[in-house]
């Protein structure tokens, strides 16, 4: 498609279909997604560029924009792309998963229009299907507050995407097949830091200036540590949240997982280590970046700084310690701690349990011994049309059940407006980690062991961080409490790419008998349609 066409669908598009008031400014974006080659680990491979670039373009944004997002997908097979933290409210049909938006045709172009409403902070965009996370595709999201909105720090000299992640010297595809074939995935070959393995990627500073780094975890299984040669970390926010700014030597991320983390450079004038290391591994993956000070008066020098490795109780106590900064502004004027969730009652408890296995012979995850499997269409648009016998309500249990593992399309239904809390147990011996499309969540409580009702009485249910993934260490458990306000059909996944990919994942079904605008938007009338909804109108004629 010519450009100037492209251009005169977008502005068709978002004259057929407006979200929003007129007074929250719009951001335009055309983005063709091609392969290239790349060499990030030494040897040629088969990346996904977006406009030319490994990783892609950065989106910045301020609170309320509406993001139209013209995605040209030249590749040879389907191809989406999702917002790791956006939570498109009342708009799941943008979400841009298998459930919720059907894949772009090859050689063919969709437009997302997105709103970054009530939002603030650092999250990402990555490629949901076929296992292209594992080629790139990615890049980094920033929501600026409004310029009223007070921000707890002073602007900072400079502000930086910092996208980490183990990586695979093989493709996407290779890797793809090793999955359908039923095999695991061997160890991760190293670790990229904005694209680049290690010595590759630098960060330029002045020296007494204090910068920002947003830094997301986008890799596909392994826990990270984070950390400067010489230079204190103070962590500011976690996606989109505002915490207590406490400073710390090194920081875990991990699988999916955003924040930012202010840092002054006050050291002598040279090169230091920025260092990205695996956590619960064996052997440990290492990755080096540059923090390069304008007068600098030479390269780094000595060994780059260890961190932790295989210490799960000095991740687990980081974690308690990021809570929320409840006098700080929000997306919003009023305090973070305005909302006082310790003081709901919930309404239901969810328990739900990861586990390993095969079936017919192939390895597959679950949750709730339910391995997830993609229906013909997306679940979203078999809600809208009622398209019968697409998935049932209830396939999945409220409970892990003990038994074996099976193949469903399991969806969970609950009800719009209600108060939940949501118990993660962890019986493996490796690290989980979990992320929640649609929502921000309070991370109440996180401990070894069994989770049981006793297990509430070492809540936090004042300070704790809201945000939109969580980490389970090995033989424990998390919990987390969820206001469902955003109606939808919302992805509950493993940020572990191959467990999600197996299986590890279902669909949480936010539904509401209501038809009002104020409860859903419409489906979008440049909505793709396919499977079962093929052929179907997305407006009356």
């Amino acid at each position: 498609m010519p450009l100037h066409s492209a251009v005169a669908l977008i502005c068709a598009t978002v004259s057929l279909f407006v979200i929003a008031g007129a007074e929250d400014p719009y951001r335009f974006f055309n983005w063709n997604v091609t392969y290239g080659d790349i060499f990030p680990l030494g040897v040629r491979q088969t990346g996904i560029l977006i406009n030319g670039q490994f990783p892609g373009p950065d989106i910045h944004s301020v609170t309320n924009d509406n993001l139209i997002i013209n995605v040209f997908n030249s590749l040879n097979e389907p191809f989406l792309l999702s917002w790791n933290g956006v939570q498109n409210r009342r708009n799941s049909y943008e979400d841009g998963v298998y459930g919720t938006t059907c894949p772009i045709p090859p050689g063919k172009n969709f437009t997302y229009i997105l709103q970054v409403k009530d939002q603030i902070g650092s999250f990402y965009y990555f490629p949901s299907l076929g296992f292209h996370k594992a080629a790139g595709g990615f890049g980094g999201i920033r929501i600026l507050s409004r310029p009223r909105i007070p921000v707890p720090f002073p602007d900072p000299a400079g502000d930086y995407t910092v996208l980490i992640g183990d990586w695979y010297k093989a493709n996407h595809t290779d890797l793809r097949a090793q999955l359908d074939s039923g095999r695991k995935l061997p160890f991760p070959d190293g670790i990229l830091i904005n694209g680049r393995g290690p010595g590759g990627a630098s960060f330029n500073v002045e020296q007494g200036k204090t910068y920002r780094l947003r830094i997301s975890n986008v890799g596909l299984q392994s826990s990270l540590n984070f950390r400067i040669q010489n230079h204190k970390l103070k962590l500011v926010e976690v996606e989109g949240t505002h915490t207590l700014q406490t400073t710390y030597s090194s920081i875990d991320l991990h699988l999916g997982q955003s924040m930012s983390v202010l840092f002054t450079a006050d050291q002598s004038a040279q090169d230091y280590y920025i260092v990205v290391s695996s956590r619960f591994t064996n052997p440990v993956l290492t990755s080096t970046a540059t923090l390069r000070y304008s007068n600098s008066a030479g390269p780094v020098s000595g060994p780059p700084p260890g961190g932790p490795t295989i210490q799960v109780d000095w991740s687990l106590n980081q974690a308690r310690s990021i809570r929320t900064n409840l006098t700080a502004s929000g997306p919003r004027p009023n305090p973070q701690g305005s909302y006082h969730y310790g003081l709901i009652n919930t309404t239901r408890t969810i328990r739900l349990a990861n586990s390993a296995g095969q079936v017919n012979g192939k390895q597959r995850y679950a949750v709730n011994s339910v391995s997830f499997v993609p229906a013909d269409t997306p679940l979203k648009l078999a809600d809208f049309f009622k398209i019968d016998g697409v998935y049932r309500i209830g396939s999945i249990s409220d409970n892990p059940t003990g038994g074996g593992i099976y193949l469903d399309t399991s969806v969970m239904n609950s009800d719009y407006r209600s108060f939940i809390e949501i118990v993660f147990q962890n019986d493996e011996d490796i690290v989980q980690s979990w992320h929640l499309d649609g929502y921000s969540f309070f991370v109440v409580g996180m401990d070894g062991g069994q989770w049981t009702a006793a297990s509430r009485n070492g809540y936090n249910l004042r300070d704790a961080v809201s945000r939109c993934t969580t980490q389970v260490y090995p033989k424990s458990w998390t919990a987390i409490y969820v206001a469902l306000d955003n109606v939808g059909m919302w992805n509950l996944r493993s940020e572990y790419w191959a467990r999600q990919y197996l299986g590890q994942q279902f669909y949480l079904r936010v539904f509401t008998t209501s038809t009002s605008l104020r409860d859903e938007y419409p489906i979008p009338k440049n909505a793709l349609l396919c499977g079962r909804a093929s052929g179907r109108r997305t407006r009356p004629l």
